[in-house]
């Protein structure tokens, strides 16, 4: 049995260990599945958190006990049909539990009888990823944001990310060539517009609330089945933002029908139905807490998450690939291209998306 499993059994409690195996495809921490031998919870999810990227893991575990336990509440009162991951314990009561050589590990509870996908497989599909961003917004849109600790400061503020990749176009050396050349260019060219969120916020007309951060489509479960949208995971993130970064990065995730890891980046589009079918469902939850200026502000937010996340792999590739897991020297580069093309796309099609954010306000209305 894998080295790993003698971590999980300090989660383990009462079960025994059976198999440990490698679970997902995230790009920083390491995660797991355990199966054990309890016939009604036979699964949980054990992870080993970079300590590199979230600088203070136990605030990461206090959050999630804070806002897991809120929602779970709401979703009860609310009758939604809605699972939030437990927090599972050591056998020594604590939430986390530290390795001999300091590795912070975590364990929570495993989605039974769902599954993700990496890409959008169909407008029903869509719909459900939308409503799955809406509903977890509407379950947390309550909390108090003081309550939650920004546990990776700077995340998703467009601006520090270009700050960080001036230093590093300034202090690293690397060989250009045609890619490299494209991807300076189409950053000097958009980098003023890029304030344009932080900028609102700065000017009072958007709030700072609980968000998930990192709503892509591969973090909804579905439910075998009945294909319905039953919980979004991967919850390391959430933390205080502006909900506009979670609706844009699930558009920029859900809207490449090619996949953020194609290798044909030429070909990188945005499909506005699928957009229209993801907006649809999230504005079945959504339009109980959107304001005016936060419809306002939602075509800007799709177009910026691609381009801020194409910076940060673009930014990653120029420094020797630090932050992100690669599997080639040029991975980074080419998850770069992807956004930058699908960033592209998606100001090629901005009045097909504004003319969708405008009927999804008269139906709202």
């Amino acid at each position: 049995m894998h080295h790993y499993a003698s971590i999980a059994k300090q989660f383990a409690l009462q079960r025994r260990v059976l198999e440990v195996h490698e679970f997902g495809n995230g790009n920083i921490n390491d995660t797991y599945l355990v199966t054990t031998d309890f016939n009604e919870e036979p699964h949980f999810i054990l992870q080993r958190i970079n300590q590199q990227v979230f600088k203070q893991p136990k605030l990461i575990m206090k959050n999630m006990c804070i806002f897991t336990e809120h929602m779970r509440k709401r979703a009860r009162e609310d009758g939604h049909l809605w699972e939030m991951p437990r927090v599972l314990k050591t056998i020594e009561g604590q939430d986390f539990y530290l390795d001999d050589e300091n590795n912070f590990w975590r364990a929570i509870s495993y989605v039974e009888g769902a599954r993700s996908f990496d890409t959008i497989i169909s407008t029903d599909h869509a719909r459900e990823v939308g409503h799955a961003l809406g509903t977890f917004q509407h379950l947390i849109s309550d909390l108090p944001v003081e309550t939650l600790s920004d546990t990776l400061e700077g995340f998703h503020i467009t601006p520090r990310y270009l700050e960080q990749y001036d230093r590093t176009l300034s202090h690293n050396g690397f060989a250009s060539n045609a890619e490299v050349r494209w991807a300076k260019e189409f950053v000097a060219a958009r980098r003023k517009w890029a304030h344009v969120i932080e900028d609102a916020r700065v000017q009072g007309k958007l709030q700072l609330r609980p968000v998930h951060g990192d709503p892509k489509v591969n973090n909804v479960m579905i439910q075998e089945g009945t294909g319905r949208a039953i919980s979004l995971v991967d919850l390391d993130t959430v933390k205080p933002g502006l909900i506009h970064y979670d609706i844009g990065d699930c558009m920029r995730s859900g809207c490449n029908p090619l996949g953020e890891e194609t290798e044909q980046w030429e070909a990188v589009c945005f499909d506005p139905e699928i957009g229209e079918a993801i907006l649809t469902g999230y504005l079945t939850q959504a339009r109980n807490f959107l304001t005016a200026a936060d419809y306002e502000y939602l075509f800007d937010s799709i177009r910026l998450l691609a381009f801020e996340l194409g910076v940060r792999f673009f930014t990653d590739h120029l420094s020797g690939n630090v932050y992100f897991k690669v599997r080639h020297p040029q991975h980074n580069l080419l998850r770069a291209l992807v956004q930058f093309k699908l960033s592209e796309s998606i100001e090629a099609h901005e009045t097909d998306i504004r003319n969708i954010i405008q009927s999804m306000v008269s139906r709202a209305v």
